[in-house]
């Protein structure tokens, strides 16, 4: 009998494992969530990017106002380093 290959893909996590997949989580704490499994829901429906190019851009847009903030959230943590 020939052993599971180690590339499939398509098993599934033992039922007792609850662990969220890293990328939600990443994608959770941007608070566009929603906006991701929109996009992930439009391509599971039309099998083509093409046709979810609105909630794809929504979503861009979304997570490009998380990445300003937190940027200028990190740049007001830095110390100034122009006094020295």
């Amino acid at each position: 009998m020939a052993s599971p290959s180690p590339h499939d893909r398509s098993r599934r996590p033992s039922e007792d494992q609850d662990e969220e997949d890293p990328v939600d989580q990443m994608i959770s704490r941007t608070g566009c969530g929603e906006l991701h499994y929109a996009v992930q829901e439009c391509m599971a429906e039309h099998q083509d990017w093409r046709k979810c190019q609105s909630q794809v851009q929504t979503f861009k847009d979304c997570m490009m106002t998380f990445q300003k903030a937190r940027k200028e959230q990190l740049m007001k943590q830095r110390p100034s380093t122009e006094s020295a």
